[in-house]
């Protein structure tokens, strides 16, 4: 098991890298690890699923209302049958709420039974529109004014910080070498490619672009100008757990060229939703909040359901999704130059993830690369996050086990000491607090890591301190700079 924060990349030929681990990346490399390939991911950040992959809505889509015969509209389809198996496989939380995409004028209304065959022509043949009061009787809180709704009942929510984390923690236990710090600054081709990075430079004979947000910068390095991304940025807010009550599915606007729009949904983490927005910006990193940006949430949270602007804000914050001008996945096999793009990946990339994956392996074969024969994957079962599951601190078994199941750091999220331990100690372990956050949950519940921030930092201190994040097997520990 490889993975490297710092220092020089290994002096060997990869039969693939990967640009990017976010959850389309690292689930690339999962599907490559299947195979006895030397594999290497490359990621600029600290983390894995640190960028769009970490800031998004958390829905598991039946792909209902894409665009027929697209390629998002097959690989989203094909993604959700797969990666329900998968999320039940290693543990990744999922609730089955279903949606209701609520018409609120006589035009939206009219928009239902269209939208009910979109979902027919993908595959989707559950759906059937309600009229008002049995939209009313499914979501009592509803804000009035509501003309009907098209049920959509296969639409669920899911961690996708989990997601992530278990692709990338199946394909590093597989032999992958995961670079964290290690951005792409340019690509000389050849037999090999040499991809320099911050790091140095790294040799391989396939390169595999699911950069996200840079994607088309790292297509021009390559020559090619197939996309452009702007960037979209989703604010969202989170309310806190009191909320839960009030919505019972996954409430959905009637979708617009700019996307899915506002929505109001619960999070496996027991909190509820309200976003995102859609705002292109011409900065990849713009990931604040604005005044304006919340008021519009604001405003429509007031007729989706008023009384949920009555309950206090857990946190806010923002997301960007990688769209493009075409209005399809822009995934390409340049076959002479051994290169798969995989750009315009927007906010069902999570979906679409494993079959995104499949897909590029497929492209691959196609550009010369021999991946060998199939083997299976070391079972992975990932801690659970999810509020409706079983939790370390509910566990008897476990705290008698060991105690520091039974030592909660985090009240607020009922996080405890040996579920820090834990995540800090894992395959993939976190390189910063956030990715603590990401892994446990601690510091994420309404106050914030006011309570508990001094505690959790001390934990995470005390075991940087011991050498032990990200030391490479055969290694020596070694003291981490204070």
């Amino acid at each position: 098991m490889t993975v490297t924060t710092t220092g020089g990349l290994p002096d060997e030929v990869y039969d693939v890298a990967i640009v990017g681990a976010g959850v389309v990346g690292t689930a690339i490399a999962r599907e490559l690890a299947r195979h006895r390939l030397r594999i290497a991911l490359l990621e600029a950040s600290d983390d894995v699923g640190n960028g769009t992959s970490k800031a998004n809505t958390a829905i598991l889509h039946t792909g209902f209302d894409a665009t027929p015969d697209t390629l998002e509209a097959r690989l989203v389809r094909d993604g959700y049958q797969r990666l329900n198996t998968y999320a039940a496989e290693v543990g990744i939380p999922v609730e089955r709420l279903g949606a209701l995409l609520v018409a609120w004028d006589a035009e939206q209304l009219t928009a239902l039974p269209a939208l009910a065959g979109k979902a027919v022509r993908n595959g989707c043949h559950q759906t059937r529109i309600l009229d008002a009061d049995a939209v009313h009787a499914r979501e009592p809180r509803l804000g009035p004014g509501a003309l009907g709704a098209l049920d959509v009942p296969g639409e669920s929510i899911i961690c996708p910080w989990t997601t992530t984390l278990a692709y990338a923690t199946q394909a590093v236990r597989a032999g992958v070498h995961l670079h964290l710090h290690c951005a792409v600054r340019d690509v000389t081709p050849g037999e090999p490619h040499r991809v320099a990075t911050t790091r140095g430079v790294l040799r391989t004979r396939h390169l595999v672009n699911a950069a996200g947000l840079y994607a088309d910068e790292i297509d021009r390095l390559l020559g090619h100008g197939d996309f452009r991304v702007t960037p979209r940025r989703g604010q969202l807010i989170v309310f806190d757990k009191f909320a839960r009550g009030l919505v019972n599915h996954i409430l959905l606007p009637v979708p617009t060229a700019l996307g899915k729009g506002v929505l109001v949904a619960p999070t496996v983490y027991g909190n509820v939703l309200l976003g995102p927005t859609a705002e292109d910006l011409g900065d990849k990193c713009a990931t604040g909040s604005s005044a304006d940006g919340l008021a519009l949430l604001r405003e429509k949270g007031a007729r989706i359901m008023p009384e949920l602007l009555d309950e206090e804000i857990t946190a806010v914050y923002a997301g960007l999704r990688a769209a493009t001008e075409h209005g399809d996945y822009q995934i390409r096999a340049h076959p002479a130059q051994r290169y798969v793009s995989v750009g315009g990946i927007r906010s069902t990339g999570l979906t679409a993830s494993l079959a995104i994956a499949a897909h590029v392996a497929e492209l691959l074969t196609g550009c010369g690369l021999d991946p060998g024969p199939a083997r299976e994957l070391e079972p992975l079962r990932m801690p659970t996050l999810g509020e409706a599951f079983p939790r370390p601190y509910q566990r008897a078994d476990l705290i008698a086990a060991d105690p520091a199941y039974g030592t909660v750091v985090c009240h607020c999220e009922r996080v405890t000491r040996g579920e820090i331990r834990d995540a800090l100690n894992s395959t993939v372990p976190p390189g910063s607090l956030g990715g603590l956050q990401r892994r446990t949950r601690a510091l994420g519940g309404r106050c914030q890591g006011f309570a508990c921030g001094a505690a959790v930092r001390a934990q995470f201190d005390e075991h940087l301190a011991s050498g032990a994040p990200f030391r490479t097997p055969g290694t020596p520990p070694t003291k981490a700079r204070r």
